[in-house]
């Protein structure tokens, strides 16, 4: 099995600051989440009535697919179905070349990193600029998103304005308006976080005015009126759709669900789950194409139908991307979301990451302690951790167990198969603590990997126990 996850995350946890502050930041959003859900009696009940919706679609989706297909029609859009992520790119591409569009303004969405649309745009000689703020700054510097809600929230501000002053090229004239609104001068601190967001919009407010299209992901669609809807917290959608007449949405064929009163549980639970908010700051509805425009909304499967035909994963189509799970997942916080192969980190990237290619992703698998931890935040109760459990026992058959996992898993198995055995181990163990520590904290030891190795108790808890019911027992006769 391969250790790629293993080997990254060691790399990463080499500076404890980082490692630290990753893990801080990530458990505050978590303590929000708590806050939100304790704040609402109805808690339990809004996630009971979000699986059960989302489990009623999925297993009907053809049915709601075909009625959302026929709203959004009436409304003016125009549908289309990918098959796969070659056919995506192709419909996106075939409808940018029609339209002469040279630029495109991009709201966040993780189905268009899953079928890599940005590049597949940039070769075709279309210029892509992502417009949600943190995608925008991952753009700037090549890098990948490392939180699916959160993208760039492991990126110092320190880093943030030097990325701006290198990749900006307009960065002084808008550094000279800052000036002019704010007393002729600049903050004292170069990357003060108010400065850098003027930068920022003034930068993307030039972006939206020269694109010739917008497209945006959709956090939902709404099979009952044929509305997609997008959820923000900065009106970059907006802005995608608001100035350029043409409106390419890129949506999962997993995201729809029945009606407006499914829509009211949903939304309760998403931005509380994911961000700890009540709401996000923008909750947008798109019906159809503005006056004189264009709506085009692309239906994307690649692979999702093979996911609802797999009895022991397909609850994984359950996911709205909240990352909530990750929020909470203690590998997730101290590993971080590049140690990771799958583009999706934490526990719905490892589940993910197998159903699209188990012999590439299958190191991801360890990256999981079973605390299950995102089985109880998850907002729509995905079966998370069961998930990566199972996926652990097919390890085998996949010719992608560890070895070194596997012998010790075959030791354990004769020794907790056979008592007298066990037991004699038992009263030999504590001759260990005789031993040199140069000798057992070896690397040959992967006990002693990262930790010192432990010190064995004299007697075991299998003694401790037999004498506390001796004595239990003789205090009851008196």
């Amino acid at each position: 099995m391969s250790t790629r996850h293993s080997k990254a995350a060691e790399r990463y946890l080499q500076d404890d600051a980082v490692v630290s502050r990753h893990d801080k930041t990530f458990f505050g959003v978590r303590q929000k989440r708590d806050n939100m859900a304790c704040s609402l009696p109805e808690w339990e009940e809004l996630r009971e009535a979000a699986n059960n919706i989302k489990r009623h679609t999925v297993t009907h989706l053809a049915d709601y697919l075909e009625r959302f297909e026929a709203n959004a029609t009436r409304n003016g859009a125009i549908v289309h179905w990918a098959a796969d992520a070659d056919e995506y790119n192709d419909i996106v591409i075939e409808i940018l070349k029609g339209h002469d569009v040279r630029k495109v303004v991009k709201s966040k969405s993780m189905l268009t990193e899953e079928c890599h649309l940005n590049d597949n745009l940039m070769r075709h000689g279309i210029d892509v600029v992502e417009t949600d703020l943190g995608e925008r700054i991952l753009q700037m510097m090549k890098l990948a998103p490392s939180h699916i809600v959160m993208p760039a929230l492991h990126v110092h501000r320190e880093e943030i304005g030097d990325c701006f002053r290198k990749q900006i090229a307009d960065f002084e004239d808008i550094a000279a308006i800052y000036e002019q609104q704010n007393g002729g001068k600049r903050p004292d601190d170069p990357n003060d976080p108010t400065f850098l967001t003027f930068v920022a919009r003034m930068h993307l407010r030039q972006q939206f005015a020269e694109a010739g299209a917008g497209m945006t992901g959709g956090n939902f669609g709404i099979a009952e009126t044929g509305d997609v809807v997008v959820c923000t917290n900065e009106g970059n959608a907006d802005m995608s759709t608001s100035i350029p007449k043409l409106h390419i949405v890129s949506m999962g064929i997993e995201k729809l669900i029945p009606d407006y009163r499914a829509m009211g549980v949903f939304q309760r639970l998403l931005a509380r789950s994911g961000t700890g908010q009540e709401t996000t700051v923008y909750t947008s509805h798109f019906r159809g194409p503005r006056p004189g425009g264009e709506m085009h909304i692309i239906l994307v499967d690649n692979g999702r139908s093979s996911i609802l035909g797999n009895a022991e994963h397909w609850q994984t189509l359950k996911c709205m991307r909240c990352g909530a799970c990750m929020n909470t997942c203690p590998v997730y916080r101290r590993s971080a979301g590049y140690s990771y192969t799958y583009f999706i980190p934490g526990p719905i990237g490892i589940n993910l990451g197998m159903l699209r290619d188990p012999q590439q992703y299958s190191d991801n698998v360890s990256a999981c302690s079973l605390c299950c931890s995102c089985d109880n935040v998850c907002p729509v109760k995905v079966d998370l951790s069961s998930q990566v459990y199972r996926w652990r026992q097919q390890l085998e058959s996949l010719h992608r167990a560890d070895p070194m996992k596997k012998a010790m898993s075959q030791g354990m198995s004769v020794l907790f198969n056979h008592p007298s055995l066990y037991a004699g181990v038992l009263r030999l163990s504590p001759m260990v603590n005789w031993v040199p520590r140069c000798l057992t904290n070896l690397p040959l030891n992967p006990w002693a990997y990262g930790h010192e190795m432990m010190t064995f108790p004299k007697k075991s808890f299998h003694q401790l126990w037999k004498e506390l019911r001796e004595e239990n027992s003789v205090s009851d006769e008196k």
